[in-house]
């Protein structure tokens, strides 16, 4: 992967840029006015872009990935307003709880778990994929908007770039109130548009689900939720009681440990 700045960048996202390389053990190259087709072409590799708020992650023949909160901000708007959410049902989250997001992709249920536990409470997400990670951890970090509410739901996650196998492997038993999983749905949703850039750089496989959600009922201490297509059968393999949304295509089933 090639890292380089924006064509407009200054000193402080050319640092960002040479400081992105080296943590993501990349090449950085100057951008000296060549365009992200040039790069591509000339180097045969991908290429991340470091902008003033905005990093974009190219690829031959696809559009650039980028963070944004995508559905979390009007979600926020509706729980402001006394509206119900539905993960925050499903979770039974709280004030002050704990909440660890397996699958965190761009991380929209984290940012809405994160304004329900408030700074009382903590909110984790893992991400496998390295430069994805990178991405959200910046994107969270450093993305601004006129809702004070959002920008520091944001900022309050933690991410971990790592395989959430793993990552379950080091809590302890009983340690996080709420688990969650929202793996790739195995065919594309309209209402989840959003999130389909995410699809190419899904990395889940069905043992490695079934050994973390083992792993998340041993290490949470109220819930595990996972989130699939209503006909999925993954529900009923990994003992998930589906919560029946009839409008939605999206339903979260719950293994209730209390």
């Amino acid at each position: 992967m090639i890292v380089t700045a924006a064509g407009n960048a200054g000193h402080s996202q050319t640092m960002m840029a040479e400081e992105a390389a080296k943590k993501l053990g990349a090449e950085y190259k100057e951008r000296n006015k060549k365009s992200i087709s040039w790069l591509i072409e000339t180097y045969g590799k991908p290429v991340l872009v470091i902008g003033s708020g905005r990093f974009e992650y190219y690829e031959e023949g696809n559009e650039p990935f980028f963070f944004h909160p995508n559905s979390s901000a009007f979600r926020l708007k509706r729980l402001m307003n006394g509206e119900n959410d539905p993960l925050i049902n499903a979770a039974g989250l709280q004030k002050g709880n704990s909440f660890l997001d397996c699958t965190l992709g761009l991380g929209a249920d984290s940012i809405v778990a994160s304004y329900i536990v408030g700074e009382e409470g903590s909110v984790t997400g893992v991400e496998k994929n390295p430069v994805i990670g990178y991405l959200v951890q910046q994107g969270l970090t450093h993305w601004r908007t006129t809702n004070p509410q959002l920008e520091r739901s944001m900022k309050r996650i933690k991410v971990h770039i790592a395989d959430h196998v793993s990552y379950l492997k080091t809590l302890e038993d009983r340690s996080v109130d709420v688990i969650y999983f929202d793996p790739m749905f195995s065919s594309s949703i309209s209402e989840s548009s959003g999130i389909e850039p995410l699809r190419r750089y899904a990395e889940y496989d069905e043992e490695s689900l079934h050994e973390s959600v083992e792993e998340a009922k041993r290490a949470a201490k109220k819930r595990v939720v996972f989130k699939d297509h209503y006909s999925s059968p993954r529900f009923e393999t990994f003992g998930f009681k589906v919560q029946v949304r009839p409008s939605s295509k999206q339903q979260y089933g719950v293994i209730n440990l209390e």
